[in-house]
């Protein structure tokens, strides 16, 4: 009976991967993965047999890889970021108690989120109490996501948007974007990260009045990770650009 990891790979570049992820991508037989995610391994791993599939087909891999382990395997579930944020590991384990994978051991490997990668790149956003709201509502009913960004508000939190915007989401980020301008400040800083850790990758510093507009634009959409800063979140000028940091309140 093998062993079936949930692997994080981090943002995408190599040097974001930690060494427990690369131990265990290096000593599986088989990598399962996501196409977009799978290419992107694929090239540090390229002597792997890899179970490649698309967008929607979670469940499947995940059941793939627990029977490859059945069969005596070892197989890595990758996912982009940490495994556990909004990637396989929950469904893993959740599918691991049918009886046909019976004895099969599911193990997390953690990862580099993009609120932390992306957080690293515009400064430190995140040096107080934070939230983390995927706005997809593939698998989230969007009065809950709704729910939350209002809760995330009123507490003062640093907001971190994952998935914010996409195509056939536009009038969702539009809705999102008019309940944090309820209860958030329209100065408040916020700051963006696209292509974390990849080719193309890109930055930028703003204020919330125009989080909106740049996902009408485009310039924010699914690969892109959001930061809302919270009412102590300012710009610090370094000798190398502005940069958004939350206090953690030292001073005081």
């Amino acid at each position: 009976m093998g062993t079936v990891y949930a692997v994080g790979f981090g943002p995408g570049d190599v040097k974001y991967e930690t060494l427990e992820a690369r131990e265990v991508l290096s000593g599986v037989d088989v990598i399962v993965g996501y196409k977009t995610y799978a290419d992107i391994v694929s090239k540090q791993y390229p002597e792997k047999e890899f179970v490649v599939s698309g967008m929607h087909e979670e469940e499947e891999r995940c059941k793939k890889a627990l029977e490859l382990a059945v069969s005596g395997k070892n197989v890595a579930v990758i996912s982009s970021g940490d495994a556990e944020v909004y990637g396989m590991a929950g469904l893993l384990y959740e599918l691991s108690e049918k009886e046909c994978y019976c004895g099969v051991q599911v193990k997390t490997v953690p990862g580099l989120s993009a609120v932390l990668s992306g957080g690293a790149i515009l400064g430190a956003p995140v040096g107080h109490d934070f939230c983390v709201i995927s706005l997809s509502d593939l698998l989230t009913p969007r009065d809950t996501i709704e729910k939350r960004l209002r809760a995330a508000a009123e507490g003062d939190f640093v907001i971190v948007l994952y998935n914010p915007v996409s195509h056939k989401r536009l009038e969702t980020f539009k809705k999102a974007c008019g309940i944090l301008c309820e209860g958030i400040p329209s100065d408040r800083v916020c700051g963006y990260v696209r292509n974390i850790g990849r080719d193309g990758m890109k930055s930028r510093i703003f204020l919330l009045c125009e989080l909106e507009k740049l996902g009408e634009e485009s310039e924010i959409d699914m690969l892109t990770t959001v930061f809302i800063g919270n009412s102590e979140t300012k710009i610090v000028e370094t000798p190398d650009g502005s940069r958004m940091v939350t206090p953690r309140g030292y001073k005081g």
